[in-house]
């Protein structure tokens, strides 16, 4: 072989070995542009309105106001805090409600997992606004629960449950109960049943194998579950809008009310921003306490 023609090869090698090390790059190119296109650009310019002042007539400007940021916080704090709280108490409720649906599903499904899992998903099938509306005939005065129960006289006649804070949690754990299942089957499902065995032959208890096999070894579901809950909850406000009353205004109700309806693009985007800067420290905060680390080799298993 000509010194030529050996050149060419290593010139060759050396630009496929160029081109292999950026193909990761070029994979992520189009994910990386939606993001800075939809996500990072949006973001500086609500960042940018948020230390705006101004009006919808006489237009807005540029004045890095940031107490706006302290202003809106004072104002609504209330509706934030119980937000906060709203979506506390979800993620706990549908842990425990989707943990045994989800081991069920794992362990006892069979040949019909997928259509136990097909069942959960179904009403993504239908718009989330008629969902959460389905719930104002569930629990009206007089619908086939409270009007059952007050036939029965097992509540007083002015009983209620629409525009209470019982009636938004009960919408909001129907609405985001599949979040929380699906990464639990998933990570139960990937458990070596023979785990379970081993446990039983150490004679322990089915809620001891559950509890100190099972349940350590499917963090890494429970994490992505509450991710996957909390932070849409705290966000949402179709329920409390639907469901709820002035008593359990939450803050996505605040945040919508001052953008469509007040038209303070300012206050609005400070808030929304508050709250997003509070669900990530809140995030951050959690993963450390339950151990990145931990959650990590747990999913390598």
């Amino acid at each position: 072989m000509s010194g030529a023609a050996v050149d060419d090869d290593v010139k060759v090698g050396a630009l496929r070995q160029r081109f292999g090390r950026l193909t990761g790059y070029w994979l992520a190119l189009p994910g990386g542009l939606w993001l800075a296109i939809f996500f990072v650009i949006p973001m500086i310019y609500l960042l940018s309105l948020s230390l705006m002042t101004g009006n919808f007539i006489d237009g807005f400007t540029q004045k890095f106001h940031v107490s706006t940021y302290w202003h809106t916080i004072s104002l609504y704090h209330d509706q934030f805090i119980r937000s906060i709280i709203y979506a506390v108490i979800v993620t706990l409720l549908t842990i425990l409600l989707a943990y045994p649906m989800a081991y069920w599903i794992a362990m006892r499904g069979g040949r019909n997992k997928s259509t136990y899992l097909l069942i959960i998903l179904l009403p993504f099938f239908v718009s989330f606004v008629i969902r959460t509306l389905q719930w104002q005939f569930i629990l009206a005065d007089n619908g086939f629960v409270l009007g059952t129960l007050k036939d029965l006289h097992l509540v007083g006649s002015d009983f209620h449950l629409l525009a209470t804070p019982i009636a938004v949690v009960c919408g909001l754990t129907y609405n985001y109960l599949p979040f929380m299942v699906l990464p639990l089957y998933v990570s139960i499902e990937r458990l070596d049943p023979r785990l379970m065995e081993a446990a039983n032959d150490l004679y322990a208890s089915k809620l001891q194998a559950l509890l100190r096999v099972v349940l350590p070894l499917t963090v890494p579901g429970i994490f992505a579950g509450v991710l996957m809950t909390f932070v849409p909850v705290a966000s949402d406000f179709v329920n409390a809008q639907l469901l709820g009353g002035a008593k359990t205004t939450m803050i996505g109700n605040v945040i919508y009310t001052l953008y469509l309806t007040n038209n303070d693009y300012a206050a609005a985007s400070a808030l929304s921003f508050t709250l997003m800067g509070a669900l990530l420290i809140g995030i951050f905060a959690y993963a450390r306490a339950l151990g990145t680390k931990d959650v990590m080799e747990a999913a390598a298993l």
